[in-house]
């Protein structure tokens, strides 16, 4: 079965190059591909689709800004930003809108359909610019979650949690098994009062909770 993929891209180049490498894979199918997101609204209710790619700064209209409108109205369709900028500001700010995953466009030829796999699965994909600054930013605030009450592993977790890694990718890391990764992860949600990855993630940013 085909998943609906939409498209929020300026720049017609770079918009028909997704397109193109979209095309190419039979599990995606482009049912909308649009300049700007100033009907996002309007559009996904129509279209539904299963994963939206969005860039952060389309001149008339701003990515994060349809993020939270989407998250606003309900609508949980998963988000991979596609921007030039791997400034702090703007990735924390995207993934605090409700963003799933958030990719630099000098990746996209690499990283964009194991990206789009990988947010269909539940994980948050980054490019490796953006996690290693998303790592240095958890690593300057380890001792600011004893309030929650995360364990060491739970920490361990919730930041291979925040490079965009899978419950597969994590179990490997620690050799656990993914029954266990789940398990942990179920902990940190408990703990963290929030319901899904992006929500941890989003919340580790936010209060500097490793």
């Amino acid at each position: 079965m085909k998943r609906n993929i939409t498209i929020y891209e300026d720049n017609q180049q770079l918009r028909e190059s997704i397109e193109g490498l979209l095309a190419l894979h039979e599990d995606f199918q482009v049912v909308g591909s649009f300049e700007n997101a100033r009907e996002i609204l309007r559009q996904t209710s129509s279209l539904h689709p299963d994963l939206i790619f969005m860039d952060i700064d389309m001149g008339t209209s701003r990515g994060i800004e349809a993020v939270v409108q989407l998250r606003r109205a309900g609508l949980k369709v998963p988000v991979i930003m596609l921007t030039v900028f791997d400034d702090s500001d703007n990735i924390f700010n995207a993934l605090h809108a409700g963003a799933n995953g958030y990719l630099l466009k000098k990746h996209a030829a690499e990283k964009l359909i194991p990206a789009a796999y990988e947010v269909l699965k539940g994980g948050g994909p980054m490019s490796p610019d953006v996690a290693g600054l998303v790592l240095q930013s958890f690593h300057r605030h380890k001792d600011d979650a004893s309030h929650y009450g995360l364990t060491p592993r739970e920490k361990e977790i919730l930041t291979s949690m925040s490079s965009g890694n899978s419950y597969k990718l994590i179990a490997a890391q620690f050799g656990i098994s993914i029954e266990t990764v789940r398990v942990h992860i179920k902990h940190i949600y408990e703990k963290l009062h929030v319901s899904s990855q992006t929500e941890a993630v989003s919340k580790a940013f936010r209060e500097k909770l490793l």
